[in-house]
């Protein structure tokens, strides 16, 4: 395998390859050839995923000199060092799934980079020197354990895409109501509480970090780029407000606890989990109405049971499912707008009507705009309505 890995570095290295993919090649250490005399010179793309990796070289930017990509998806790295803040050509650095505890301030010397991922990690804070990637566009920062965001993210002004899902945040950071050309804006699986409701409250209840203009707009509904925003799964999420109704997607969290059915005789095993069928498999052929199908049920039921066996063994069990299912499993089609339950294979739609709003304006020359809710039954579907 060495030998082998030698060849293809030395290939690249006399034929002035421009790409090199090295994944799924059980590297523990960064390759000593590609670092070997000037290194390569005119490699552009280096594709490292799912190795073994635990740092990188401090010579990395005198060797590669003319990186553009680096993808080290799926490794073991804890530390991002100060080295890569040298690769001042990079416009992709993909770091998730790896070890990640702390992102260095060097980063910000990054003024070339468009994407930053960094999903599925340690983190518990970024440095605030991310704020000065002036030209970024994807920030994917999901499923870490951050408390909050750093406040001179707002001078990002190129990101267009940030997604935060499944962190510990409390509440939507104030500045990211600055971001001119954000997108898409996801912060699904949180804690949140409450959205920001307007400029009034802002300046009566909130001391504000950092100097803004008196003509800034400070709501998420008021930037016309601004078209999607996540909340899905935030249980303690109370409401929306209104000037978000035609813009919010996935907006579950009403603050109704999720009610787990309890052990009844219908059940099946796999590996080392039972899975109890909710109990409203036996209300087929009652009085009841509208009963979900069967596979929706179990998907539901299978959904909690897995989650709880995660949490309490904190580690991934041998679960064994069609890889369709699986899929589902992992990603529902959506929550549910009442309760957060997780639907998997059908919904319930509900159209709101809404009157003419301040906001409604914006929205391609409309002065009324109506709001779908998605509910996972007809019980969530007939009590569900929109907060003022």
């Amino acid at each position: 395998m060495a030998s082998e890995l030698c060849k293809t570095i030395s290939v690249a290295r006399l034929e002035k390859h421009k790409n090199l993919f090295l994944n799924y090649r059980n590297l523990h250490h960064f390759p000593l050839e590609l670092l070997k005399d000037e290194g390569l010179q005119y490699l552009e793309r280096l594709y490292m995923k799912r190795n073994s990796l635990t740092t990188l070289p401090e010579n990395l930017a005198q060797k590669l000199p003319n990186l553009v990509e680096l993808y080290l998806h799926s490794n073991n790295i804890v530390v991002v060092p100060e080295a890569i803040g040298s690769l001042v050509k990079l416009q992709c650095l993909d770091l998730s799934d790896n070890a990640l505890e702390i992102v260095c301030p060097e980063i910000g010397r990054l003024r070339a980079l468009r994407h930053l991922r960094l999903a599925n990690n340690q983190l518990q804070f970024l440095p605030p020197e991310v704020g000065d990637l002036k030209e970024l566009q994807t920030l994917d920062i999901s499923t870490n354990r951050l408390l909050t965001l750093p406040e001179r993210l707002h001078l990002c002004l190129s990101l267009q895409y940030l997604t935060v899902d499944r962190n510990r945040l409390w509440y939507v950071p104030r500045h990211l109501c600055q971001l001119p050309s954000l997108n898409e804006l996801s912060m699904a699986g949180n804690r949140l509480a409450f959205l920001p409701l307007g400029i009034s409250m802002l300046f009566s209840t909130v001391a504000i970090p950092f100097y803004i203009p008196t003509n800034s707009v400070l709501d998420l509904g008021r930037s016309r780029e601004l078209q999607y925003v996540y909340v899905d799964n935030n249980i303690h999420l109370k409401g929306l407000p209104s000037y978000l109704y035609n813009k919010v997607i996935g907006c579950s969290g009403c603050g109704a606890p999720i009610q787990v059915s309890e052990v009844k005789l219908l059940s099946f095993s796999s590996g080392q989990l039972t899975v109890f069928l909710p109990a409203e498999v036996k209300a087929i052929g009652t009085e009841n109405d509208h009963v979900l199908p069967l596979q929706e049920l179990a998907m539901r039921s299978l959904y909690h049971t897995y989650h709880s066996f995660l949490k309490d063994l904190n580690f991934l069990s041998p679960i064994s499912l069609p890889r369709s299912l699986l899929e589902l499993l992992h990603c529902p089609l959506g929550h549910c707008h009442r309760c957060s339950e997780p639907m998997f294979t059908i919904v319930y739609p509900k159209l709101f009507p809404l009157r003419e709003t301040p906001m409604a304006g914006l929205h391609q020359g409309r002065t009324a705009i109506s709001f779908v809710a998605y509910c996972c039954s007809t019980q969530c579907l007939q009590t569900f309505d929109l907060l003022s």
